[in-house]
């Protein structure tokens, strides 16, 4: 007792332990507001898609099967609004942003992560499965992920992905190190192994990367129970994190197609890396994604095929 005021010691290794406590609660409050603020951009999103259902192509991007609408851009404006009025500090790439072909979406989020202003980047694709879209078919995702820079490694880590099914009305999200959820409930891949499992994979829209999608069919479709093409990345990510898919696997994808999903996957105890079982990063192209059962064997497969990444057509 001093001066009539009672005094409380701690230990200095509790005290410790509160403050960490403190800032843990803090980083999921911030990871909880980005959740929101990407759910709310992605509903909104999803009713402007499900009017616009069957809408005419613009233009071909990059290739005849790399398609635009006029509603990729209208989504794409809309989420970044929402963005821009939550979060007028952070930075924002969007697909419709840059233009056709790999090297320029590798160059755009190469430039993005390194001229960042602040330490946190929305990656978002409005619209990913638009051939699925102007055919009518309603499988499409709108997909939002949110990458941070590590203040002290000063690397990009992602923490946020929301993926939003609008016909499905379904929404995908996971924040890291909170697991990952369908609706609000926790969602888990699967456990099969290879020989059980149903795969998904694209069909590549230049031949660079096409050859090496068929070879991967052809190998991995006599070792497991069998292949499936949805025509979205953002859908088939989220669908391994929800046990719907066993595993996804494609030789050339863009930031955008996947960093929600690979958040969504991780979280739901998936596995995520290239296709020659690097550890993947936001800018890797190349990519399998599946539960942790199936994982080392789709791996060894696909190695076996000489599937790691785009052909050599020099």
């Amino acid at each position: 007792m001093a001066d009539g005021f009672k005094t409380s010691h701690r230990p200095r290794g509790a005290l410790i332990a509160l403050a960490l406590i403190a800032l843990g609660g803090a980083a999921g409050m911030e990871l909880s507001h980005l959740r929101s603020v990407a759910v709310e951009a992605g509903r909104a999103s999803s009713v402007v898609v499900r009017a616009r259902l069957g809408a005419e192509v613009i233009k071909s991007k990059a290739s005849r099967g790399d398609l635009l609408t006029e509603v990729d851009g209208a989504v794409q404006a809309l989420i970044e609004a929402h963005v821009t009025r939550a979060f007028p500090d952070h930075n924002f790439l969007g697909e419709e942003s840059v233009p056709a072909g790999s090297k320029a979406s590798s160059e755009a989020i190469a430039r993005a992560m390194d001229g960042a202003s602040s330490d946190y980047l929305w990656i978002v694709d409005p619209i990913d499965g638009t051939t699925n879209f102007v055919q009518s078919l309603p499988m499409v995702g709108i997909s939002i992920g949110v990458a941070r820079r590590n203040a002290a490694t000063r690397e990009w880590e992602l923490v946020c992905g929301v993926i939003v099914d609008p016909f499905r009305e379904e929404i995908f999200t996971a924040c890291l190190g909170q697991g990952a959820m369908l609706d609000g409930e926790r969602i888990f891949c699967g456990l099969e192994r290879l020989e059980d499992a149903v795969v998904s994979t694209g069909f590549a829209p230049n031949e660079a990367s096409l050859r090496p999608m068929l070879r991967g069919m052809q190998a991995v479709g006599t070792r497991c129970r069998t292949i499936r093409m949805l025509g979205s990345a953002a859908i088939m990510l989220a669908w391994v994190g929800c046990g719907r898919l066993s595993a996804y696997f494609e030789a050339d994808l863009n930031a955008w197609d996947t960093a929600a999903g690979v958040l969504i996957v991780r979280e739901a105890g998936g596995l995520v890396t290239g296709l020659d079982g690097s550890p993947h990063k936001i800018a890797t192209r190349p990519l399998i994604a599946s539960n942790a059962a199936a994982h080392d064997e789709l791996v060894a497969v696909l190695a076996e095929a000489k599937v790691t990444g785009l052909d050599d057509l020099s």
